[in-house]
């Protein structure tokens, strides 16, 4: 079971590089996200990072490289750990590997934490939900500090990258709610079908939390929701009660 639980958004614009005149409407999430890498940290050195990406379920080992290239700017990041070769199998290896975006802002979140390993673990943005929490069912073995990484509803607001759905006030609120009450049955409710119709990236490597999280009770030790440019973004840390 992991010791401790943290929620992460992977907007690039967390990078204070990349976000430029973001910077003042990010700065709360950027210190929420600090304080919630800074608080899985003090439970393990040991992390295993979810998040959701086309390529499929797949597993990138620590010491992967990658970089903000595409969204603006060279920023290079790692994940921490790792000698720089993979298993062969499907584990992405160090050389040549190119680490997607929930990863990527994994790696700039823990630079300079005090995390000896980060292992990525991505699904299908599309994942069925019993596909997910059947991930998490199997991460629930390890002792690890468990991030996750994804972001909410992308259509909150006219100029949002989805446009405006009214539908994206309810989602989230669930999503917020969920968190708030450390409820992992809450996140398993989320509907996948919704989920992508509202561009909600968070879905998925959620559902994988959710089945991680199950059958131990949990506190929300650290909340924030923000909707910057019309995308919601949850941060949370989860401690066993």
């Amino acid at each position: 079971m992991p010791v401790a639980i943290a929620v992460l958004p992977q907007p690039p614009l967390l990078v204070p590089a990349l976000c430029g005149d973001a910077a003042v409407e990010t700065e709360g999430l950027r210190e929420a996200v600090g304080t919630a890498v800074a608080a899985l940290a003090e439970h393990a050195d040991t992390w295993v990072a979810v998040g959701a990406d086309p390529g499929g379920r797949r597993t990138v080992a620590p010491g992967t490289r990658g970089t903000f290239a595409g969204y603006g700017r060279d920023v290079p990041v790692a994940l921490p750990g790792g000698d720089g070769g993979g298993d062969g199998g499907d584990t992405a290896a160090d050389e040549g590997a190119e680490l997607p975006l929930p990863l990527l802002v994994a790696a700039w979140a823990t630079a300079g934490a005090p995390v000896a390993s980060v292992r990525g673990e991505l699904v299908a943005p599309d994942a069925p939900t019993a596909e997910c929490l059947a991930l998490g069912a199997e991460l629930a073995g390890e002792q690890v500090g468990l991030l996750v990484v994804g972001d909410g509803a992308a259509k909150h607001a006219q100029k949002a990258p989805g446009g405006f759905d009214p539908r994206a006030e309810a989602f989230d609120t669930v999503v917020a709610a969920a968190f708030d009450r450390a409820d992992p049955a809450g996140l398993a409710g989320l509907d996948p079908a919704a989920a992508a119709a509202l561009w909600a990236a968070g879905r998925a490597p959620w559902q994988v939390l959710a089945g991680a999280a199950d059958g131990r009770s949990w506190t929300a030790a650290h909340r924030h929701t923000s909707m910057p440019y019309g995308v919601a973004y949850h941060v949370a840390v989860w401690e066993p009660a």
